[in-house]
């Protein structure tokens, strides 16, 4: 019953069943990916949690990436690597998000409400890069520093700025699979001003730095 699913994604494992109608009020475009279940096992992560169906969710990394590996398809791109680079970084952060989904559900008592989650990881979103207050946050969802930081804690298992990093981690995971990208303008592009700060939060985050992590996307690429 949903008037707008503009933006929305949804995540279907094998296994379960998906259906929908729909009656739009204007011209739409939707984009389906399937991945193969018997590739998905050569993806960098593992992991023993069930995969968990999501529907109309949102998050702007996954969406990025997913629209990105769209366009390219769609324009008849001849660089096979690259998508394949990005389909594997899109099948990893599925698994890593599916994870965190089974960790945090259901909600943790006294943490924060929906809407505030929402808002509060949409605006580290759009501020990866920069410096990012716990006032500044708190003040966006209408608590105290004090009340905001252990609510978060109860709802994402971790604080605020841990939550922060690790989402930085994952841009720059999505960012290594294009082939243009230098480590160096990743660390700049994602808030780090050295590569070797960069490396080492990237090394404590995965247990392997930058370089290696991209050289593993390419191996993955080659035909066994």
């Amino acid at each position: 019953m949903l008037r707008d699913v503009t933006r929305k994604l949804a995540f279907v494992p094998a296994g379960h069943e998906y259906r929908e109608t729909q009656e739009p009020r204007t011209r739409s475009r939707v984009l389906y990916i399937y991945f193969d279940p018997a590739k998905m096992r050569r993806t960098p992560v593992r992991t023993e949690t069930p995969l968990a169906p999501r529907l109309f969710f949102e998050d702007k990394a996954l969406w990025e990436t997913a629209v990105k590996l769209g366009r390219l398809i769609e324009s008849g791109s001849e660089d096979r690597h690259y998508c394949e680079a990005l389909g594997v970084v899109l099948a990893h952060e599925l698994l890593h998000r599916n994870d965190g989904a089974q960790r945090i559900e259901p909600p943790a008592r006294g943490g924060i409400a929906g809407w505030q989650k929402r808002i509060v990881t949409a605006y580290i979103e759009e501020h990866l890069a920069e410096h990012i207050s716990l006032a500044t946050l708190a003040r966006s969802v209408r608590l105290s520093t004090y009340h905001f930081c252990r609510a978060f804690k109860r709802s994402f298992g971790v604080p605020p700025h841990r939550y922060h990093n690790a989402r930085r981690i994952a841009r720059a995971k999505m960012l290594l699979a294009e082939p243009t990208c230098s480590v160096t303008g990743i660390a700049l592009k994602i808030g780090f001003s050295e590569t070797s700060s960069f490396t080492a939060a990237f090394r404590k985050a995965t247990g392997t730095t930058p370089t290696a992590y991209r050289r593993s996307l390419a191996s993955l690429e080659r035909p066994s």
